[in-house]
Formats: C-alpha cells, structure tokens, sequence
C-alpha cells in the first residue's frame, strides 16, 4: 500500500513509518520539524526512516491548507495515519491556540484530503485523555467522554467527532485510537520517563506530581506500532446493531470505530520511577507536589475490543520497557 503518515519524525510517526516501509509499503511522510521539542531529535528519527528507499519526505504543516491538498493530490495515498498534533497536557494550558490550530484546523484539512482523493481508510490518533473527568475504571471506549479537563483531551474529542461526521456524510472509512501514555526508545523529551532519566543522570532532583500516586496504563511503543498497523489493515464497517435510541460511542451505522490501545494494566507513578533508579542504578531525589491543572489521577484502558475484534493486545511490562528506554538514551546521548 501507499500510506500517508503525518507526524513522521515523530516518536509514534517514525517508528510506525520504520514498520510499514519494512513489510513493503511505501510511505508519504508529512512533518513541519516544529521546535516544541529538540528538532534534532526528531531528525534522528526521520534519518532512520530516510534510510528506506520507499519513503517520501514532505516539510509541511497541516495548517497549510493549500500544501495538504496538493499533497493528497500528487501522492494520491491509499491510506493514512494521523499521528501529527500538538502534544501535552500541561502546554495546553498555557498555550491553547496552538492546539486549534494543529489538532482542529490541521485534522480538518486531513479529512478534506482523504474525501477528495478516495482514501480507503483514515486512522488517526486520538488520547486517553479524552476521558477526562471519568472514574469508572477500567475506561471503555463504549463510555461516554463529555467531560475532557485540558483543551488538548477537548481536540481529541473533537477530532473523534469531526471523523464521525465524514464517515457518516461521505462514507470516509475512520478509525480513532486512544493511546495510553506511549513510551520506550526514541520517545519525547517532555514525557515523564525522558525528564526522570535525565534528571537522575544528572543529579537532579525530579519533579513528582500527585505526590507519587498517580496510576498510569504505560504503553510500549512496539505495542503501539502493533496495534495501529493492525488497525490500519481493517476496515471498518458500519455496525449493524447501532440504535439511535442507545447510542454506543465506539460504533456507528456508518463506517466508524474507536479503540483504545493500553497495557490494560495500570501501574503506579512510584513504581516506574523505582523501576527506573534500578536500570539507572542510582536513586532519584523526589520532589513531591500536587496534582497539575489538567491531569487525571488514573488512567486504566479496556482493551476488550481490540482483543475480540483484532486478536490483539499489548503486553510488553514497564520491566522491559523502561530497561530498553534507557539502553537507547545511554547510548544515544553517551551517558
């Protein structure tokens, strides 16, 4: 297949582009190199995926109308994946129209190319914090998520009901994923295994919010990649079975799905982190503090879809993952 993926120099975006081109797809790229995080980071990364001959690399914004459609137009993927956003719980909060911009103005352009270029299916990357303000655990995709506590969970939703709307006016086969904390190698510099790991190497204290008691349903990047491309490779149809009079969130009578992709095993913020001093072997100093504007305490995700529906389920432990975390970052910055 041809398969457009925005966000490619991304932590998700380059590591699903290194598996598609690797079982023979040919990839379009789509990347604006964005200073939120350490460009050359995200360089890094695009040099590993450029190493294939079937990748096709586009410096573009999602914002640019223009440019987005004269991508779908030349390129004429067969599919796409959407990983491309304006990441973060807590820069949401500080900077909210960064957020319209990339993840609603951008997804929109999205959508217009693949309903004027016959794309087979969209994938696209939705969040766990979509949930919000939601305690039954563990979270289902089958719930309803009305109550977001961050403008980057509200983009999220909103992207998941702009998709819905395409799928039911244009017959745009959609498919929303709900990722749960992504972590491992190559991974981003604002997410908590990244500043821990730096800090503790460098005798830092580190920050602790919540004051440790956070739960998280940490999620391997391999398992990730797994999911999507499983996902990616199904297209999904209307559900038979969906009634108006008790609408199910995760389905549709038009061709619509929503899974959730997490370990489906929550652990604690403590935890990590003591699994972290062990790789390491050093001890971090804890700075303790409440819980951030935005965050959730817990986060567990219901995976019973994903498992019925595409035989699938993650299963990598933060033992492993956080032991392979910091053999990468050892080797790649030399500490």
């Amino acid at each position: 297949m041809k398969v457009l993926v925005t966000g490619s120099a991304g932590f998700i975006g380059s590591a699903l582009s290194l598996r598609l081109l690797e079982r023979g797809d040919r990839v379009i790229g789509i990347d604006n190199l964005n200073d939120y995080y350490d460009v050359s980071l995200k360089q890094a990364r695009l040099d590993r995926v450029r190493a294939h001959a079937g990748f096709k690399d586009l410096r573009l914004s999602l914002e640019d109308r223009n440019g987005v459609a004269a991508a779908f137009a030349e390129h004429r993927p067969d599919r796409v994946v959407n990983l491309a956003a304006q990441a973060g719980v807590r820069y949401s909060i500080e900077n909210p129209l960064a957020y319209v911009d990339t993840n609603l103005v951008g997804f929109a352009h999205i959508l217009e190319g693949c309903r004027h270029n016959a794309v087979e299916h969209l994938v696209y990357a939705s969040s766990s914090s979509v949930y919000g303000a939601n305690t039954s655990m563990p979270f289902s995709v089958h719930d309803n998520v009305d109550h977001p506590l961050s403008l980057y969970a509200a983009s999220k939703k909103a992207n998941e009901l702009m998709a819905h709307t395409y799928s039911h006016l244009y017959q745009l086969p959609t498919t929303g994923l709900r990722f749960f904390t992504v972590y491992g190698p190559w991974g981003r510099p604002d997410m908590a295994l990244f500043k821990f790991t730096r800090a503790i190497l460098a005798g830092e204290p580190i920050e602790v919010f919540n004051y440790g008691r956070h739960r998280r349903d940490f999620t391997y990047i391999d398992d990730i990649v797994e999911g999507v491309i499983r996902v990616l490779d199904k297209i999904p149809e209307p559900n038979p079975d969906w009634s108006g009079d008790a609408p199910d969130s995760a389905t549709s009578s038009a061709p619509y799905r929503l899974y959730n992709i997490g370990n489906n095993q929550p652990v604690e913020l403590m935890h990590y982190i003591e699994v972290l001093e062990r790789c390491l072997g050093r001890e971090a100093e804890k700075n303790l503090l409440p819980l951030q504007p935005g965050d959730v305490p817990d986060t567990y995700a219901d995976v019973t879809d994903l498992v019925e529906q595409l035989g699938y389920k993650p299963a990598t432990s933060v033992e492993d993952g956080v032991a392979r975390f910091v053999d990468w970052y050892r080797g790649y910055y030399g500490v």
